[in-house]
């Protein structure tokens, strides 16, 4: 059938859990390409038939599948967009250095996309906010007070504080750390926020 594959795309993403992403359907987007070449070809050949023979029966076949490259086309552009909007959310999320899981699922293209954005971001944020910059990924939820206490859920070394103290985070250890300076922690799993 017409557009199927296409359809399939989209619905393989809409099954998937908000914030996560599927792997790249490679072979899918292949096929519909495949398919979208398959339905231009036949359209050229008609049309020319349709022009040189004066066969006006063939126009409506040819629309048929003019507007089946289309949908075509719709469809297989909301999938890679949903994917880059899903994958630019996780850069908010899990910061500059995505998990190994995460990147698995990713083809190069996206790869590419997500160093490129990433580095966009941060020359952003070093504009703003003076010599130091500003991370703008931070408290992307407003904090209800500066310091929190943390648990460590791995071994991570030295941690150093605005005020110059170091703490050394090993796992399974609890801290009362800034808020600020231990979110980014948070996210890539280091450090869980204990709740009294």
């Amino acid at each position: 059938m017409f557009c199927e594959k296409a359809m399939e795309l989209v619905r393989e993403l809409h099954r998937a859990p908000e914030g996560q992403l599927p792997a790249f359907n490679e072979d899918g987007i292949r096929q519909v390409l495949e398919e979208m070449k398959a339905l231009y070809e036949q359209n050229q050949s008609d049309v020319n038939e349709a022009k040189s023979g004066g066969r006006g029966d063939l126009i409506p076949t040819i629309k048929f599948r003019h507007c089946s490259l289309l949908r075509n086309r719709r469809c297989t552009l909301a999938y890679l967009y949903d994917r880059l909007l899903r994958i630019r959310a996780l850069r908010w999320e899990y910061g500059s250095v995505l998990p190994n899981t995460l990147r698995f699922h990713m083809s190069a293209e996206e790869m590419e996309w997500f160093n490129h954005y990433k580095k966009t971001l941060a020359t952003y944020m070093r504009s703003l906010g003076g010599d130091e910059g500003l991370d703008i990924t931070q408290d992307m939820k407003p904090p209800k007070s500066l310091y929190i206490e943390v648990r460590c859920l791995k071994d991570y070394g030295e941690f150093e504080v605005d005020d110059g103290t170091s703490v050394l985070l090993k796992k399974n250890s609890q801290h009362f750390l800034p808020r600020w300076k231990c979110e980014q922690l948070i996210r890539q799993g280091v450090l869980e926020h204990v709740l009294s």
